[in-house]
């Protein structure tokens, strides 16, 4: 079994920061998954927000978060993180984090990952 626990979810003011963090568990590593965030504003669908290999050598985000937001591991500590800066009203959500065991090209879909976690709230205030 594996679980997913993230924090560091809150509120915060328009242009803060916030470090989500997602802890794994399971039978086997963290090493052993990639990683992606997911966001879920409400009334709308989930979507991606970030992603990270393995390694941690390859990183992908989407449009609306790139140069604002960044995804980290530390599989000795079997955790991953998403920094988040100058954050904005529309970053407003429930985060989530996923683990995909799948050797794919890609991981910006729900679908691509195996595992999720119970999400954090995060909310910005203008």
């Amino acid at each position: 079994q594996v679980l997913l626990v993230e924090s560091g979810g809150g509120l915060v003011q328009a242009g803060g920061s916030l470090r989500l963090s997602c802890a794994y568990s399971g039978r086997r590593t963290l090493s052993d998954y990639a990683m992606g965030w997911f966001r879920q504003a409400p009334g709308k669908e989930r979507e991606f927000v970030a992603t990270i290999s393995w390694t941690g050598a390859n990183t992908d985000y989407a449009d609306s978060v790139k140069g604002r937001f960044s995804i980290s591991r530390d599989n000795a500590k079997n955790t991953a993180y998403l920094q988040m800066n100058s954050l904005k009203s529309d970053d407003t959500g429930v985060y989530y984090c996923a683990a995909s065991a799948r050797f794919l090209s890609a991981r910006v879909r729900g679908i691509d990952y195996d595992y999720w976690g119970q999400g954090t709230q995060v909310t910005v205030s203008s």
